[in-house]
């Protein structure tokens, strides 16, 4: 990664913050738990550019300027709010599911190769 990508990618985080903390106060508290969220259960491509985040502040912007409270625009349940985004995409914990499976799966064929 050249030092001017590194640079243009923390503009774009900056311009991304300022665009949170323009938001209301309940929207800022809700998106920084959606943010939480999604960086621990999360999507893998979340590590790789602001898109889906954006999208997020988008839809808050909108509801914003609607005068919907925040929990109008997610739902009372925002973890299963941020789960639907996330349907579809493959996460972390994938990930790890599938490294236990292969772990088990390894470990049983080798106790079945030394019973025969």
């Amino acid at each position: 990664m050249r030092i001017r990508d590194i640079i243009e990618g923390k503009k774009e985080w900056r311009a991304h913050v300022a665009r949170v903390k323009a938001l209301p106060q309940d929207y800022q508290i809700v998106y920084k738990e959606i943010q939480k969220y999604l960086f621990k259960v999360g999507p893998v491509e979340l590590t790789h550019g602001t898109v889906l985040l954006s999208g997020i502040i988008d839809l808050f912007e909108e509801g914003a300027v609607l005068g919907k409270g925040v929990l109008e625009v997610t739902g009372s349940d925002v973890a299963a709010f941020c789960d639907d985004l996330i349907k579809d995409s493959k996460t972390y914990a994938d990930i790890y599911q599938e490294s236990v499976d292969q772990k088990v799966n390894k470990a049983i064929k080798k106790v079945t190769d030394i019973k025969k």
